[in-house]
């Protein structure tokens, strides 16, 4: 039997809305050989999504949770396999993100749940996880990891490239055509938790497709400004956020400094431009002088975003990851199975240039079959 040549790559994002799981193969070269969408059970993403709030019990919420997610991200990869008619033995490793509950980078932890001793044990493929502490043990912020894949698949010797992922948060990586210029890269803000939180809040699905709601609304400017004074935005990279920063609970504090009653479709539209001007201001921060922007992630799907993004960066061609030839629903799974890919090959995939760790590490834990 020839040697495996498949890797599997998990992700289950800020957004939960579900777990993404992809085939990939890496050589000759990069090849994405099939994709697959797994849902969350809603009780199960109620239960993850209190479970990032401080609260009672959480421990023992943590333990089993870790375990229910880590049975989930299984079936996704057995699913993800018969969808593709390729069995375990064809799969050298599976790289799993996990679900993030808890991000405090100043405090030097991130918490990713998702056992990956399950994964191995019902999958029987080796699993390689906990991408993050090794960055955030050196010194850095443990965020944004997937500017290392970017720079892989991504980087182009004739013209510099941003790449924007806008998933639950909004982060950005920066891939200069100058080969002796850096990689860079950090989190931006909110990209789609806040709108997610706040059409659910309304009753009214789960996200707004295609922005469709926010449309109908009109920009509150003094909300605007007041969201805009979150210290976050105004922090130097190297730097990363979550949920801790920007939930629902927070939205309702800065609500609540208004007293007149604000139409709900007004504030959804001033949400979705919270998303692209704080996308936007970082993009321009760097001083590039009309860079190539490619979108990937869930929030590539919302027209009325894409819209506001390019009425922002108007010189700029700014369009998806599909015109680079990975589709963008994939591509922060396909990052983690690349990043399972370099851990068992011994070799280094964080910048810290991007985290501010104080040197490359090899990342992950292995689990091994």
């Amino acid at each position: 039997m020839t040697d495996p040549e498949f890797y599997i790559g998990l992700m289950s994002g800020t957004s939960l809305d579900s777990i993404d799981a992809v085939l990939v193969r890496f050589t000759p070269s990069f090849e994405l050989c099939s994709a697959y969408s797994h849902p969350l059970p809603s009780e199960l993403r109620h239960q993850i999504t209190q479970l990032t709030q401080p609260g009672n019990d959480e421990i023992e919420q943590l333990g089993r949770l870790d375990i229910a997610l880590g049975g989930i991200f299984a079936d996704a990869t057995l699913c993800l396999l018969q969808q593709a008619g390729v069995s375990t033995d064809a799969i050298k490793a599976i790289g799993s993100h996990g679900q993030t509950v808890r991000h405090r980078p100043g405090a030097g932890f991130s918490l990713q749940i998702g056992d990956p001793n399950t994964i191995t044990e019902r999958t029987g493929i080796t699993t390689v996880a906990d991408f993050r502490r090794r960055d955030l043990a050196a010194g850095g912020q443990g965020a944004p990891l997937v500017p290392a894949f970017h720079e892989a698949l991504f980087r182009s010797p004739i013209a510099d490239r941003m790449i924007a992922n806008l998933g639950g948060m909004a982060n950005i990586t920066l891939l200069p055509a100058d080969p002796m210029s850096p990689v860079l890269g950090y989190d931006t803000g909110p990209a789609n938790v806040l709108m997610d939180g706040w059409i659910e809040h309304n009753q009214l699905g789960c996200y707004d497709r295609d922005g469709a709601w926010a449309a109908t609304g009109t920009v509150d400017t003094k909300l605007l400004n007041a969201l805009l004074a979150h210290p976050f935005f105004h922090a130097a990279p190297p730097k990363s956020t979550g949920r801790e920063d920007f939930n629902p609970n927070w939205l309702n504090i800065m609500l609540a400094q208004f007293n007149h009653e604000q139409a709900s479709e007004n504030i959804q539209a001033t949400l979705l431009e919270l998303t692209a001007i704080t996308l936007c201001d970082a993009i321009r921060s760097q001083l590039l002088i009309q860079p190539e922007v490619y979108l990937c992630g869930g929030g590539s799907h919302n027209s009325r975003l894409v819209e506001r993004i390019r009425a922002r960066l108007s010189d700029c061609r700014v369009d998806s990851t599909t015109a680079l030839g990975l589709d963008p629903d994939w591509v922060e799974a396909t990052a983690f199975a690349w990043f399972a890919m370099r851990t068992l090959q011994q070799q280094t995939s964080s910048l810290p240039e991007v985290t501010g760790a104080k040197g490359p590490r090899i990342l992950g834990t292995i689990c091994p079959a």
